[in-house]
């Protein structure tokens, strides 16, 4: 007698050439098999976890950043394959400037998941200059430049010289576009057209006013006007625009950019990577999309030479 749920094989009626025994190991199958078939579908979710690149985590105070961004990923149960540690260097102090990036350099070998994204003032005029070839020269690929905390107008010609030099450097820079300073996503625009040979990300897509980043679509239809030289990462922005009013058209934007050109970022301490997630997986968006958002867009374009830990 084998009892299942309570009831036994005792009494009950078999068909003939059945065999209480077999049909026992029959359900054991069965039920394996539910089991199996529940965890299979259970992966996906658990693969999109373990391939997330976020390109935006600000490293304020060095190794207590570092450490305080991976606990909160324990904490939240989120997985982080990669991510952006980021400078915002301060004007007049070239000598601290120096300092910090070679901290960050220091960390990303220690924290090997970490991709460093440097900082100078353009301000600082040649001293920036050369601030920028000493981190090419160490392998820095990335500096970042933020117009409202730096203090700095787009389009002040030491700006377009330090773009220029980064990206005759094979170096990338990062702008803070979150509209802060009016008028910014215009003035970036204009930066990257006459700039075509350096690569720039600006964070936020615009903020509320990623509508403009449309303006993108039009720039491709012109001969010899647009290199397609402009990424996004939508840090902040995707969590604001969740649940929103206008949420589908945020996703129209990010589509008609392209999701090879977009990329997640959480802007930690600000929000967590997990929050940054969830918003995302809320887009009415298809699974590919999202996990090239999540992914790969990022480690083509920041870390091309480095095998695919996926």
């Amino acid at each position: 007698m084998i009892p299942i749920s309570g009831l036994s094989w005792q009494g009950v009626h078999h068909p003939q050439g059945s065999h209480p025994q077999a049909t026992v190991k029959t359900g054991e199958t069965l039920i394996k098999a539910a089991l199996l078939a529940s965890l299979i579908l259970a992966v996906p979710q658990m693969a999109i976890a373990q391939r997330v690149f976020d390109t935006h985590v600000h490293i304020w105070n060095g190794e207590a950043s570092v450490r305080a961004y991976e606990a909160q990923l324990k904490e939240t149960h989120q997985i982080a394959t990669r991510f952006a540690g980021i400078l915002i260097a301060e004007r007049g102090n070239m000598a601290e400037t120096r300092r910090k990036n070679d901290e960050l350099i220091a960390l990303a070998a220690k924290y090997p998941e970490m991709f460093p994204i440097a900082s100078v003032h353009p301000y600082d005029d040649q001293a920036a200059l050369d601030e920028v070839r000493r981190m090419a020269g160490k392998g820095v690929t990335m500096i970042k430049l933020h117009p409202h905390t730096q203090k700095f107008a787009i389009t002040d010609p030491r700006v377009a010289t330090l773009c220029q030099l980064a990206g005759q450097l094979g170096m990338i820079v990062l702008f803070d576009n979150a509209n802060i300073v009016p008028g910014d996503s215009q003035d970036l625009f204009n930066l990257a057209i006459n700039t075509p040979g350096t690569k720039f990300v600006f964070a936020h897509m615009g903020a509320t006013n990623f509508r403009f980043w449309n303006t993108i679509l039009f720039a491709r239809t012109a001969k010899d006007f647009y290199k397609d030289n402009i990424y996004f990462d939508i840090s902040a922005t995707v969590v604001l625009v969740m649940g929103s009013p206008i949420q589908s058209e945020f996703v129209w934007t990010i589509r008609n950019i392209g999701v090879d050109h977009i990329m997640l970022g959480s802007d930690y301490p600000q929000f967590t990577l997990r929050r940054t997630v969830d918003a995302l997986e809320s887009l009415d968006l298809n699974r590919s999309e999202k996990d090239r958002i999540l992914y790969e867009t990022a480690r083509k374009l920041l870390t091309p030479k480095v095998p695919d830990s996926g």
